[in-house]
């Protein structure tokens, strides 16, 4: 189903800047338009989990040797190495950081979950820890093996989980993959988290959930192929009720082949930026909008998704759509033939493209149509 290197090397193309090789997952490809994520502060200490009993036979439970290693960092905090190799995991216990830390994958490093039918789990835990960082190679969880047998979504396995108020987190130069849940799911009022250039691709529920935290910054990404339980959405913003979610940034990243929306945001949100990214090939809209006040959505490119490139819906406020460009949208009714247009504001021309509905407060400046 899913060719992660093809799908890359079109992300790739699809950017504007074009840079020297990169490593992503353990995946060689050209870099493009990278933006430098911040370094958390940390202790100069190196351990590596070889030397704690990992052995990264991908046959071995190596969670506990991973752990022990983590545990073993002075009070200052420093980095800990996983060297290549394929790590089982027991999601059960997860893989715990802790504050001060890196979590240095090399390249040809997997942690992949050990199967499981638990409706709840994290491969990696940053819960309530601050200055952190997890950088290199690949997640990769247990849906496909997974047992749903007692019942229930099961849609709570995630890659990596950043809550209860963890602070100042990186979360950069990886892929994640195959979760029952989300790729990386954010939440418990966490703030100053930094995403930057990962792929989160055929997860179950999300390849990114935005929840009750605020200042997250995502970059250079891609969030793909997400089906399985809803909302089957490449990111989803959405704080539970009672909560709240606030300046968010999503900057050249892109959306494609999600079973829903591309992006999804729902409800008690405020001050999002979206600008360079590519909206494409998703099986509902590019994007959706409820319950939001304060959107800036910029030089991003809708294309070719089943349904509206973009509907901005019920409560959407304080929102600007400009200097973005879209063309083939809907296309479950089927190509519509065009002269390639500028527009400034709305009309029915653009139905396809760009739709406000019941009430929604938008600000459409001038944008390019094909």
């Amino acid at each position: 189903m899913l060719n992660t290197n093809s799908t890359r090397r079109t992300f790739i193309k699809n950017s504007a800047l074009v840079a020297a090789p990169l490593l992503i997952g353990g995946i060689s490809m050209p870099a493009f338009a990278l933006t430098t994520p911040p370094t958390r502060a940390r202790g100069t200490t190196v351990l590596n989990v070889k030397n704690y009993g990992a052995l990264g036979n991908g046959i071995k439970d190596d969670t506990a040797a991973i752990q022990a290693a983590i545990n073993a960092l002075p009070t200052t905090g420093g980095t800990v190495v996983i060297p290549a190799g394929t790590y089982m995991i027991d999601v059960g216990k997860k893989i715990n950081l802790r504050s001060k830390m890196l979590l240095q994958m090399e390249t040809g490093t997997i942690l992949k979950a050990k199967t499981s039918g638990l409706s709840r789990y994290y491969i990696i835990n940053a819960s309530g820890k601050t200055d952190v960082e997890i950088a290199g190679g690949q997640l990769i969880g247990d849906r496909d093996t997974h047992s749903y047998a007692s019942g229930g979504t099961h849609e709570w396995g995630h890659g990596i989980y950043a809550g209860s108020a963890a602070a100042r987190i990186t979360i950069r130069d990886l892929m994640v993959t195959k979760c029952t849940g989300d790729g990386v799911c954010i939440g418990g009022r966490s703030t100053d988290v930094v995403i930057a250039n990962i792929i989160s691709t055929a997860n179950r529920r999300q390849g990114l959930s935005i929840t009750n935290c605020s200042n997250i910054k995502v970059y250079d990404s891609e969030f793909s192929y997400t089906q399985g339980t809803a909302p089957e959405c490449g990111i989803d913003i959405e704080p539970d009720d009672g909560y709240t979610c606030t300046n968010v940034l999503i900057e050249n990243c892109r959306f494609n082949n999600n079973k829903k929306y591309g992006v999804n945001i729902w409800n008690r949100t405020t001050n999002v930026t979206i600008k360079g990214s590519t909206f494409e090939y998703n099986g509902s809209l590019g994007m959706g909008t409820v319950g939001i006040n304060g959107l800036t959505v910029t030089g991003c490119t809708f294309r070719y998704n089943s349904a509206t490139g973009v509907v901005y819906n019920t409560n959407t406020l304080n929102a600007k759509h400009y200097g973005n460009l879209s063309y083939g949208n809907y296309t479950r009714l089927g190509a519509k033939v065009r002269t390639p247009f500028t527009q400034t504001g709305w009309t029915s021309k653009i139905e396809r493209d760009v739709l406000l509905r019941n009430g929604a407060q938008v600000v459409v400046g001038t944008n390019n149509f094909q």
